[in-house]
């Protein structure tokens, strides 16, 4: 297995519309394998193809604490939404920045699982936010574009800043290391 690179808001190809998954096989297994290994790791709990640079319909979610309840979403789409609740999201696409965000409180969704296998399943509370927002994804959304264009472009430069802090600091670090001996 293999940790991936985990794109970043504003590259726009976040913005990319994920294709169907037309196939089922071992090298998507493998693919979703790391996508879990680099979900674990980041640390979080939801991660969308296109969020890896893969446009295709897929994710993968882990809502449990332990890490032992690995769910996959193949080309999931909403049957039935009920009602709306407010929950505070982050998104591994835009580290360090939370907002609120108005999601239905219970979905049934219709996919296929890692074997390609058809299911149908309710979800509610946090799996339900966390399956809206991987699916926001592979249409080409990101949870920022909830709020609002003033708050979006502050969440852009922050980032930016935050990109060009590591950068530098990184720079620091390369030029630590030409000097040691």
């Amino acid at each position: 297995m293999a940790k991936l690179t985990i794109l970043e808001f504003p590259d726009p190809r976040l913005r990319t519309r994920a294709l169907p998954v037309e196939r089922v096989d071992d090298a998507l297994s493998h693919l979703i394998d790391d996508m879990f290994e680099t979900m674990y790791a980041a640390p979080g709990i939801g991660l969308a193809a296109t969020q890896v640079d893969v446009h295709r319909r897929f994710m993968v979610i882990d809502v449990s604490e332990s890490r032992d309840q690995p769910l996959v979403f193949i080309n999931p789409e909403i049957v039935e939404q009920v009602g709306s609740q407010t929950y505070q999201e982050g998104c591994l696409s835009v580290p360090g920045i939370y907002a609120d965000v108005d999601r239905a409180d219970r979905i049934r969704v219709r996919a296929r699982d890692r074997r390609g296998q058809p299911f149908e399943m309710w979800a509610d509370s946090l799996l339900a936010v966390c399956i809206q927002h991987e699916m926001d994804h592979l249409d080409g959304k990101v949870f920022v574009d909830y709020l609002s264009p003033f708050k979006r472009e502050q969440v852009r430069k922050r980032l930016a800043k935050a990109a060009k802090e590591k950068a530098a600091a990184g720079d620091n670090v390369a030029e630590q290391r030409r000097h040691t001996i």
